[in-house]
């Protein structure tokens, strides 16, 4: 979210420094600074411009096609739709909807000589509540009257029905698919922010567990280290001998704390193998990939468990970028002494057994570093398949427990990947 503050912030400058009038600057409550604060290009914004290019066609099927007339009324008044559109994506929220109304009223005065203006109210509708300030129901309503009002005075005008018929079909169709684009654009985006705050509160509730744990090692340690130093200084020339055994002590203390913080900053940067299976579900889970795994065996020294961690990183990621798949596994099998660890898709393959991009080298790497091996096999359009192997050694040097006779499915079920 910061960084999308601070994007946000460069490119306001970067619009200052063009000499923009200041009513053209984004408000902060505006659709387009929310546009760029979630990372986007603000030109996205007027990408629907495109739909205004019936201006241009309905003189096709207009009386008098592109005569001076049409031509003088566009120049006259294209500008200043878009103007308006303009001002309807950088005005505050609570004042952008009068700007739309600008849309609504222009379509009306000119519908009496300019067909074409059709576009205009249509655009204008739409833009009505595109900020969200306005109730549905109430949006919904007013959608109807304006669509009455419009094509009632059409018809008054002249205009045959058979003309008409399509308009507010299209303003009410239109408007609710643009309206609830833009109702579920704040919901992932107030998701997101609900993600980075979770995020932010667990690495405050772990830097503060960690800070915990450091004082409760090290403040003992260190206070007792204080007064073995401070008894020694005293008795430094009335018990030489009693003075060093109090360095001694000292020493032996301090030598058992750096043992203990040692391990500590081990156990902190160990990568959990758990862990580090949920985060890549819900990795491929946001790249539409549904991940099924077992639960991962215990016993692992902090190297094995460190190693696999990162090699099952780099396969999620693989998988996410260059697979195109729809489902994937992770299995865990013990033979022995060893630890077979099985990854495959129903991706579309191709994977050469010999390759090193896509970060297999580096995959290779650690299997390698463990002690273990790592095997590829991704026939083109059947998915890709990792099976790697390594030494197990438990913590405390007990044999690792086996799986459940069903909790690992087989590598292979006629010759294609198993799909989740």
């Amino acid at each position: 979210m910061r960084h999308h503050v601070r994007r946000y912030r460069l490119r306001r400058k970067r619009v200052k420094s063009r000499r923009l009038p200041a009513w053209l600057l984004p408000a902060p409550d505006s659709l387009l600074a929310r546009t760029i604060r979630r990372g986007r290009a603000p030109w996205t914004e007027f990408v629907h411009l495109g739909w205004t290019a019936w201006v241009f066609i309905t003189p096709l099927f207009a009386p008098g096609g592109y005569d001076l007339r049409w031509l003088l009324l566009t120049l006259a008044s294209f500008p200043l739709f878009v103007l308006l559109y303009t001002l309807c994506l950088v005005a505050p929220r609570r004042r952008a909807r009068r700007f739309a109304l600008g849309m609504i009223a222009l379509a009306m005065v000119l519908l009496p000589v300019y067909p074409a203006c059709m576009s205009y109210f249509i655009f204008g509708c739409i833009m009505l509540r595109i900020n969200g300030v306005q109730s549905v129901p109430g949006y919904f309503a007013q959608l109807l009257l304006f669509n009455a009002v419009f094509a009632g005075l059409a018809l008054w005008i002249g205009y045959p029905w058979q003309a008409l018929a399509w308009l507010p079909v299209v303003s009410i169709i239109v408007g609710i698919i643009v309206n609830v684009e833009r109702a579920s654009e704040e919901k992932d985006h107030e998701l997101r922010l609900s993600h980075d705050e979770v995020r932010r509160l667990a690495a405050t509730a772990e830097r503060e567990r960690i800070g915990r744990d450091l004082h409760d090692l090290l403040g003992h340690t260190l206070s007792l280290i204080t007064l073995k130093l401070e008894l020694s200084r005293k008795l430094f020339e009335r018990d030489p001998a009693a003075s060093r055994r109090e360095l001694e002590d000292a020493e032996a203390v301090a030598r058992h704390a750096l043992a203990e913080v040692r391990s500590a900053v081990t156990g902190i940067r160990a990568a959990d193998l758990a862990a580090e299976l949920a985060s890549a579900r819900l990795m491929l889970e946001s790249s539409s990939v549904h991940l099924d795994y077992d639960a991962p065996p215990v016993g692992l020294s902090p190297d094995v468990e460190r190693g696999l961690a990162l090699v099952l990183r780099e396969a999620a990621t693989n998988i996410a970028r260059h697979a195109h798949a729809g489902s994937a596994r992770v299995a865990f099998e013990r033979d022995g002494d060893q630890l077979r660890v099985r990854v495959f898709d129903d991706g579309i393959g191709g994977v050469g057994s010999e390759a090193t991009g896509n970060g297999l080298g580096g995959m290779r790497e650690r299997v390698a570093k463990l002690g273990g091996t790592l095997a590829i096999e991704s026939p083109p359009g059947e998915g890709t398949r990792l099976q790697l192997q390594v030494p197990v050694a438990a913590r405390d040097g007990s044999p690792l427990s086996a799986p459940a006779p069903d909790a690992v499915e087989p590598f292979e079920t006629e010759g294609r990947p198993h799909a989740c």
